[in-house]
């Protein structure tokens, strides 16, 4: 029984080193994640400037490149010694994303209950003056747990896609020789 629970460990311990850079990423765009909630909420696109907030959302795509461009890149020189396929580094990509997605209801707890607790609401009364909704449905459609699914599905499509084009960018290109 013992033996079994090491040899468990061991290969648990043998997974997380092979997947190291992938969690460290995943670590460092959920700090980023944060960060960007904490900037969003700052610069007012939390409460008087929230019809703007989709748009300015849209520029969290430049970050979310530029963590998978770098955790990929340090895949393909660190545990590929610089030569990476599409394939790998669309595995290392998706892994990355789901280490985001496995921490989504974390991440939105923080943002909805410390960075921006009015957050909810505010959106939920926007949407009601403009007459995007009525009250009842506001409230039922813009919850946390809307919240946290919607940042489950954002999460692993732009992170899939994202980091597919990534994975396409730093493949090794490899010359094939032919016989004529």
């Amino acid at each position: 029984m013992l033996q079994n629970s090491l040899i468990l460990n061991y290969k648990i311990l043998q997974l997380m080193k092979k997947f190291s850079i992938e969690i460290k990423w995943g670590i460092i765009a959920i700090i980023i994640f944060l960060a960007w909630m904490t900037l969003e909420k700052e610069l007012g696109f939390h409460d008087e400037k929230i019809k703007w907030q989709p748009l300015f959302n849209l520029l969290y795509i430049f970050p979310t490149f530029l963590v998978y461009y770098l955790a990929l890149r340090e895949k393909k020189i660190k545990y590929y010694q610089q030569t990476m396929n599409w394939k790998q580094g669309l595995i290392s990509a998706i892994i990355i994303s789901f280490i985001v997605v496995l921490f989504s209801p974390i991440t939105q707890f923080i943002t909805h209950e410390f960075i921006s607790p009015d957050f909810l609401e505010n959106t939920i009364n926007y949407t009601v003056s403009r007459k995007k909704l009525t009250l009842s449905a506001a409230k039922e459609y813009t919850t946390l747990t809307s919240s946290i699914w919607k940042n489950i599905s954002d999460g692993l499509s732009f992170g899939v896609v994202i980091g597919a084009i990534v994975a396409y960018l730093l493949k090794t290109n490899t010359t094939s020789t032919s016989k004529k």
